[in-house]
């Protein structure tokens, strides 16, 4: 019996692997339920997270379709108007409203670029072009004819006098060249400020022959051209190694078929199409536009001349406002990365003196 109670003793003093087992169940089980409670909590934070964001987006998404249809429905009204008033207008003098919707047009369509599409933003721009090509042609048509008057006779020189040497032609305004379409938003056939067709030529124009006047600069080779004052629009077609220095246009500048320029412009909007190896300092309200270019670069602008101060005041354009380094590539539509035809200048690299 006694050796049968000291067999008994060490087998109650030592546990199973089952009976230790059992005593551990109840401690897992407390903590798989602490546990599992913040697997669930940190799942339904996640997912209310998720709907919170899907809610968000959605809201968004809404407003932004409300400010598309109320811009889509107030471009329609106010482009209407312009066309209207360049129907009815009898005099040049009565162009001027039609002149001062048009501007407030491009200024709902620069405010709104950041929340329309880009097919929109093209749409506005081709429409806000028609109409300033439409009203050049409108200001052609209703300018007063020149009265014919007699030339004065040049006095024959003296005998033996040293007759001066006949100072060269100043090269030929602007315009639609035979045999070649006009630019986007430019009328056929109408007489426009600017030059053409010169080479190797240092080309100005001053305030008073700019102001709100549509400038053509078309098929310059090597040229320097300095626009002191304030134009209404800005085209330049087809230039080669050209150095354009303007000063603020209040609506619209083009640039079409250009290579190896440089081109200081202030602008509310710029659009540049088949154009490459050139560089672009611009302040411009709205975001540029490029289309069919490679390798333009882009710095912030910064000409000056006497006077420049109020030329900016009489465009309209916001001096503290300027989108240089926003470039929109119609060509590139992978939103997640960079366009590969257009990059900023370095700041080491920038122009800072002009003259």
């Amino acid at each position: 019996m006694e050796a049968a109670g000291e067999a008994a003793a060490p087998a109650e003093g030592l546990r199973t692997p089952a009976a230790f087992a059992a005593q551990l169940q109840p401690e897992v089980a407390a903590a798989a339920a602490v546990v599992l409670p913040e697997r669930l909590q940190r799942r339904e934070a996640e997912r209310q997270q998720g709907v919170e964001r899907q809610r968000q987006k959605k809201e968004a998404q809404v407003v932004k379709e409300e400010q598309s249809e109320f811009f889509v429905a107030a471009f329609a009204r106010e482009r209407e108007a312009v066309e209207a008033l360049l129907a009815a207008a009898a005099a040049a003098e009565q162009l001027e409203e039609a002149a001062a919707r048009l501007q407030g047009l491009q200024k709902l369509l620069t405010e709104s670029v950041r929340f329309l599409a880009p097919y929109e933003v093209r749409q506005g721009q081709e429409a806000v072009a028609r109409l300033q090509g439409a009203l050049a042609a409108r200001r052609q048509q209703l300018q007063p004819k020149k009265k014919f008057a007699f030339r004065a006779l040049k006095k024959e020189a003296a005998p033996g006098s040293e007759q001066r040497p006949a100072e060269p032609a100043r090269p030929a305004a602007a315009a639609p060249a035979p045999g070649h379409g006009s630019a986007e938003g430019e009328s056929d056939g109408s007489l426009l400020c600017g030059f053409s067709r010169a080479e190797g030529e240092e080309l100005e124009l001053g305030p008073a022959e700019l102001l709100q006047r549509d400038v053509v600069l078309s098929e310059l080779r090597g040229c320097r051209v300095r626009l002191r004052g304030n134009a209404n629009t800005l085209r330049v077609r087809d230039c080669r190694d050209c150095t354009v220095l303007c000063g603020p246009v209040s609506t619209s500048v083009l640039v079409d078929g250009c290579s190896d320029c440089l081109l200081v412009l202030a602008c509310q909007q710029l659009r540049t199409h088949r154009t490459c190896d050139s560089r672009f300092y611009v302040q411009v309200t709205s975001r540029a536009v490029i289309e069919n270019c490679a390798k333009v670069f882009f710095a912030p602008y910064s000409w000056s001349y006497p006077g420049i101060e109020k030329d900016f005041e009489s465009s309209g354009l916001d001096r503290n406002r300027n989108n240089w380094n926003m470039v929109d590539d119609f060509d590139w539509l992978v939103r997640d990365e960079p366009s590969p035809n257009w990059s900023l200048i370095p700041e080491q690299e920038r122009i800072t003196c002009w003259d």
